[in-house]
């Protein structure tokens, strides 16, 4: 009777000990697929409705999501940056570049990019579409299985048909898209700050 029990607990010690493992690397997968990467592409200069600006209005939204939620930060910024630091004329070029389905140059790169299973995309709404070089961008990497969350800064266009491009681009799940004013973005930063929050919470973060 002794030596059956002895054997039985011998039994039960082997499974626990490999059941162990098993238990241990799902948590490890869930913990790289909650990284964030906050993504965003701004302009300084002479902007509509603010005048001359030193930190873009997109930055200062990109900003207000990594901190309140923890996220990595990741300025897209051009090889060849020639656009002109006037309003007038970047809105011609940025046209141009729409009309030509150009693709800008990026000077850097997403270290780890898999290692994210959430992305925000933040950048101005540019005659009712993304920048160009973020096309350049999502067009570089692999979003298979990634959630993607938009924000916008704009002076009237609001999201646009933004969130469906990136969707047509990247095939990933687009969640519910944000959009604020970039007057209102650089100059009501408390108010902007509650209104990120905000929709920050709808998404479950």
């Amino acid at each position: 009777m002794k030596k059956t029990l002895i054997l039985l607990l011998t039994a039960l010690c082997a499974i626990a000990c490999n059941a162990k493992p098993k238990t241990e690397e799902p948590a490890k997968l869930a913990t790289n697929n909650g990284k964030v990467l906050v993504v965003y592409f701004s302009r300084t200069g002479e902007q509509y409705g603010v005048g001359n600006i030193k930190e873009g209005n997109t930055a200062i939204v990109a900003k207000m999501i990594a901190e309140k939620i923890g996220g990595d930060l990741f300025e897209i910024k051009l090889k060849n940056d020639t656009y002109p630091t006037q309003y007038r004329p970047l809105t011609e070029v940025a046209q141009q570049e729409k009309r030509a389905n150009a693709r800008p140059e990026i000077a850097n790169q997403v270290a780890n990019f898999n290692d994210y299973g959430t992305v925000f995309i933040g950048c101005p709404n540019w005659w009712g579409d993304l920048p160009m070089v973020l096309y350049t961008f999502m067009e570089q990497y692999n979003w298979t299985g990634k959630k993607v969350a938009p924000f916008i800064t704009h002076e009237g266009s609001g999201l646009s048909s933004i969130p469906s491009s990136i969707k047509k681009v990247t095939k990933a799940d687009v969640l519910s898209g944000f959009s604020i004013y970039g007057h209102e973005a650089q100059n009501e930063r408390e108010n902007t700050q509650l209104k990120v929050n905000a929709w920050l919470k709808k998404l479950g973060f």
